[in-house]
């Protein structure tokens, strides 16, 4: 009979890459983690774990048994709340993972008004790069994921989730103030072939290649990074032209913003929780679903 428990150790130190870092996570130490690593492959009868010095890698017993502890966990913390709700006991943090831009324009407005409309509960925000995360969602580790798609890509299982469009989030040009293509808003937007000597800067690559193959053409990739931030300032300084979502070029100065001719191509942004989320988990929707619809 395997012990919910140690299946919870097992998840962890998948979740962590180490047995080191799952017993700080979870204040054991490193030892006792270890023991009971040893228990629940006795009890399994068979290795789930392949101990290195780097860290810690699952076998394929493991990657299997991991996916059936990561929804009994889930059940397990699932079920504890319930008894705190049922107590009149709001939980003391809700965790929501969320990817960098997201954290940016979403959240500073849903906090202080969560934070007004419960105060017992403390908002932790992790960072989580999708298409990661939901796991952490099926385990019980987040309350919340917030995600997204680009086009071209396919959306990650939802294994039993709930997935809930949040915004569409429409990628546009990004140009240099003194590029030729910034002193006329055409209409219909700059085509992608007046582009095809320009260096561009790419944070979702397969959405700029959708695009060039609609138009024929092949762009040429000089950088490449998920970092907005980054972004905007390489094109700044007039080192090439980019994509964008609408989101994070609100305010953005030094540089131009113009449609692509025929793009219409949205970063889609999603909000996952779990079946039967904790008691505020509706109530961080409803604010974030407020402020998607502002920005849209």
């Amino acid at each position: 009979m395997l012990v919910a428990e140690r299946l919870r150790v097992l998840v962890e130190v998948a979740h962590a890459g180490s047995i080191a870092a799952a017993a700080r996570n979870m204040g054991f130490t490193a030892s006792a983690l270890s023991q009971q690593l040893a228990r629940l492959e006795r009890e399994a009868g068979c290795a789930l774990v392949e101990r290195r010095t780097t860290g810690a890698s699952l076998t394929e017993a493991g990657r299997r048994l991991v996916a059936h502890g990561e929804t009994i966990v889930g059940e397990l913390r699932a079920a504890e709340q319930t008894l705190a709700e049922l107590r009149d006991r709001p939980p003391a943090t809700l965790s929501v993972g969320t990817f960098a831009t997201a954290g940016q324009v979403l959240f500073p407005q849903v906090v202080g008004e969560f934070r007004r409309a419960h105060p017992a509960t403390r908002l932790r925000l992790v960072d989580v790069e999708p298409p990661d995360g939901y796991e952490l969602v099926v385990s019980g580790e987040l309350d919340l994921l917030i995600t997204h798609r680009y086009p071209g890509r396919r959306l990650p299982p939802a294994r039993g989730l709930t997935r809930v469009p949040l915004l569409a989030d429409r990628l546009r040009l990004v140009l240099p103030a003194h590029h030729p293509a910034a002193r006329t808003d055409r209409a219909g937007g700059v085509k992608l072939a007046d582009l095809v000597d320009e260096d561009w800067i790419s944070a979702d690559r397969p959405s700029l290649d959708l695009l060039a193959a609609q138009d024929g053409v092949e762009p040429r990739i000089a950088y490449e990074t998920r970092d907005y931030a980054a972004i905007l300032a390489l094109v700044r300084a007039g080192l090439g032209v980019a994509l964008a979502p609408a989101s994070v070029l609100r305010g953005a100065d030094g540089v131009v913003v113009r449609d692509l001719a025929g793009s219409g191509l949205d970063r889609e942004v999603y909000a996952v929780h779990r079946p039967r989320p904790a008691a505020p988990v509706p109530a961080v929707l409803g604010l974030l679903t407020r402020v998607a619809a502002r920005l849209s």
